[in-house]
């Protein structure tokens, strides 16, 4: 698991861009507008998540349009997923002793 992509994520404004860039790719002045953000902000947590491997640039005529990179992000649910299997796990076994108290108290 790539700690760089966690650590872009963990910055609320590179996660709400993220969030943005899952509905269409967008160019970093309409990226700006809709977080209320002044464009240099902006462009650089557009470089962080680029240097995480979380977007890429297209260009296109003069304008820098960023579209988000899926891999990283699939890379991180399979690495939650061994998590959330063992979490799981022991959340049955949790269940299943909760259930045998409250059968021995009746």
């Amino acid at each position: 698991m790539n700690v760089q992509t966690f650590s872009a994520l963990a910055e609320p404004n590179r996660l709400a861009i993220v969030d943005l860039l899952l509905d269409e790719p967008l160019p970093v002045g309409e990226i700006a507008g809709k977080l209320n953000l002044n464009q240099p902000q902006t462009s650089k947590h557009l470089r962080v998540l680029s240097e995480a491997g979380l977007v890429e640039v297209q260009p296109l005529a003069n304008r820098r349009i960023y579209k988000l990179r899926p891999e990283p992000l699939q890379e991180m649910d399979k690495w939650l997923d061994s998590h959330r299997r063992m979490w799981e796990s022991r959340m049955d076994r949790l269940e299943g002793y909760l259930n045998s108290l409250k059968e021995k108290k009746h």
